[in-house]
């Protein structure tokens, strides 16, 4: 038994950059399918060293973590990503129900606790209460001049037309909207909205933000809304704004 319950209600949450971490192959794969199907980056982990050294090295929104793990077990994963001071809000997942365990995970670190079996939807819901007690609460509309990006519906408009986005598209605008006027790096958008098993070293960051580009301000678009700035990366602002890149 994988333990994952049937998911009856469906919970949109914005595109994150998770962490999956269990050894149970079955359960693994559930949760990382049913993310990805959200449009969310997914890396996952089987043992606790690789968990414990992507934690640490990568930032993420969310971390799902079974406590019995080969290698570090979750307390002690837990124990190394607070103790580089992260604040990455962490979710324990185990077969284990009893209070002693829950108690051990809550008291090092970890912000809820889940036993298997459950549901995706429940587990949403949890993220989404955890992100809801975050210092920033991230609003599901986002605006950058004419253009419009509906977190809870997937979709963008500008001047009162649809723009179909893939999941990739949407999470990188998403990305670049939420940073709205910083110069976003080629590394840092590759570590926020692709997963640590992609090639550093493709042009997949280039042909993206070049198809979404064409998609947001068309040829003959008079207010480019996305600029390259060469040796350093893209940045999202209005127009007027971007008109200082320009010059």
């Amino acid at each position: 038994m994988c333990g994952f319950a049937p998911d009856y209600i469906f919970v949109i949450l914005y595109a994150m950059k998770i962490l999956i971490v269990d050894d149970d192959p079955s359960m693994l794969d559930m949760l990382r399918i049913g993310f990805q199907t959200d449009a969310h980056a997914v890396d996952v982990a089987d043992n606790g060293n690789d968990a414990s050294f992507m934690a640490r090295t990568y930032e993420y929104d969310i971390i799902l973590l079974d406590h019995a793990l080969p290698g570090k077990n979750g307390l002690v994963v837990c124990k190394d990503i607070r103790g580089l001071g992260k604040t990455t809000p962490i979710i324990f997942i185990s077969v284990d129900g009893d209070a002693e365990s829950k108690v051990q995970a809550l008291d090092n670190g970890a912000d809820d606790y889940m036993t298997k079996p459950f549901s995706l939807a429940e587990l949403r819901s949890r993220i989404q209460a955890i992100l809801r007690r975050a210092p920033v609460v991230k609003k599901v509309e986002l605006k950058v001049h004419d253009l419009v990006l509906d977190c809870r519906l997937h979709y963008a408009i500008r001047k009162g037309k649809q723009i179909h986005l893939t999941k990739k598209e949407f999470a990188l605008l998403e990305y670049m909207i939420r940073n709205q006027g910083v110069i976003l790096s080629r590394t840092m958008i590759m570590e926020h909205v692709w997963t640590a098993e992609s090639d550093p070293l493709s042009n997949t960051v280039e042909a993206h933000m070049r198809n979404l580009r064409k998609k947001i301000c068309p040829a003959g678009s008079k207010h480019n809304l996305i600029a390259n700035i060469p040796g350093h990366g893209y940045i999202m602002d209005t127009p007027e704004h971007l008109a200082v890149f320009a010059r």
